[in-house]
């Protein structure tokens, strides 16, 4: 056991006292794991856009003072009761979402929808007692989708916990624990493009990079980039976005265009916007027979998808996914060893390092849509 075990650790915390005020670096006290819990000392962490959103408050009940941060990888300090898979010094990621092994979801082979662990946005509290493991001055400070990486220790239910080779660069796999497994995994375990086919792929950001890199591991000879932004497409070629179509550009439908490019349509599309116009797109650009698409963004709450019901009937499959179809503890120790053995490339995603007591510059960062991802390094 860590020396530290079953006490309160006081450390470093970056909170968030209101909605869109830059984040205080402050001391806070972060209270031992209870029964199921694992408290973790973080390495690195990374600003998604997650972190940004609910930062801003927009669309949601504002759940203040709050510590964010979701992508993040780190050590295993000490365990609470009946946890079993995982030991003070083990090298971990924390998963937004997570296994708890015992649900239907769970037992599924093709489901990672957890009944107990799903992620929620809303809860800022421990799932256990109700209580919040973070406070300063005996003030609780609330948690962020259970993971709450901005501290440089953090308490999390030890279903939302993935072990992984000790010998990973934690600065570099880190950020497989959000938004590179929803993008990848679409693609290589939703849309199974097979070696030679065609990809479009909606919205060149973090997570449709990651679905590009997906169809670049997979095979595929062509992969088309649609964005609005037409300066994205030189840094999407890095990932193997061969073609680029803005659809402001053109005066007729982008699943129009996309489909004269390709005789006819793509054979995998994959909409990483969560525009409802870019999801009617990605489905209406794949060929009839066997096109498939994939939904990853998120819609807004009053959505509704309208296509024609022959665009079913001749063939076509619409698919949705979530966090890419991976089990957190089942399947991401196999996409590190995907990184370490060179197959899936991550430093590419990395456009902006900073430390810890830096990190309202990531949040700059992406704000003014400089950073792909911003990598925090907690130990100054």
């Amino acid at each position: 056991m860590s020396s530290t075990a079953g006490q309160v650790i006081k450390c470093k915390a970056a909170v968030a006292w209101e909605a869109g005020k830059p984040l205080s670096i402050e001391q806070v006290e972060v209270a031992p794991p209870l029964a199921g819990e694992v408290r973790l000392k973080i390495l690195f962490t990374s600003l998604c856009h997650t972190d940004v959103y609910f930062w801003e408050a927009k669309g949601q009940a504002p759940l203040f003072p709050r510590i964010f941060g979701h992508e993040a990888g780190g050590v295993v300090e000490s365990v609470g009761e009946g946890v079993t898979h995982l030991k003070p010094g083990d090298q971990a990621l924390p998963v937004f979402t997570g296994e708890c092994g015992e649900c239907p979801h769970c037992k599924s082979e093709e489901s990672n929808m957890c009944d107990l662990l799903r992620i929620n946005t809303d809860r800022g509290v421990m799932l256990s007692d109700g209580k919040t493991r973070f406070s300063k001055n005996g003030q609780p400070i609330y948690h962020f989708l259970g993971t709450s990486t901005f501290s440089e220790f953090t308490v999390v239910h030890a279903g939302c916990v993935a072990k992984i080779n000790p010998a990973a660069p934690l600065d570099k796999v880190c950020l497989l624990s959000c938004g590179i497994c929803t993008g990848l995994g679409a693609t290589i375990n939703v849309a199974k493009p097979k070696p030679g086919s065609t990809v479009a792929v909606f919205g060149l950001g973090a997570v449709g990079l990651a679905a590009c890199e997906g169809a670049r591991i997979s095979g595929a000879s062509k992969i088309i980039g649609v964005d609005l932004v037409n300066s994205r497409f030189e840094e999407a070629k890095k990932f193997g976005v061969t073609d680029f179509v803005n659809p402001k550009e053109h005066d007729k439908p982008v699943q129009e265009v996309i489909a004269e490019m390709t005789n006819g349509g793509v054979d995998r599309a994959v909409e990483c916007t969560g525009s409802i116009q870019a999801m009617i797109s990605a489905f209406e650009c794949v060929h009839d027979g066997w096109g498939v698409a994939v939904l990853v963004g998120v819609p807004s709450k009053d959505d509704a998808f309208k296509t024609h019901p022959m665009n079913f009937l001749n063939e076509r499959t619409l698919k949705g996914t979530f966090y890419g179809n991976y089990k957190p503890r089942t399947d991401l120790p196999s996409v590190v060893e995907k990184y370490m053995k060179g197959e899936l490339e991550l430093e590419k995603f990395i456009t902006h390092r900073v430390t810890f007591s830096e990190i309202n510059k990531a949040f700059d960062y992406m704000l003014k849509g400089q950073s792909i991802r911003c990598i925090i390094r907690m130990e100054e």
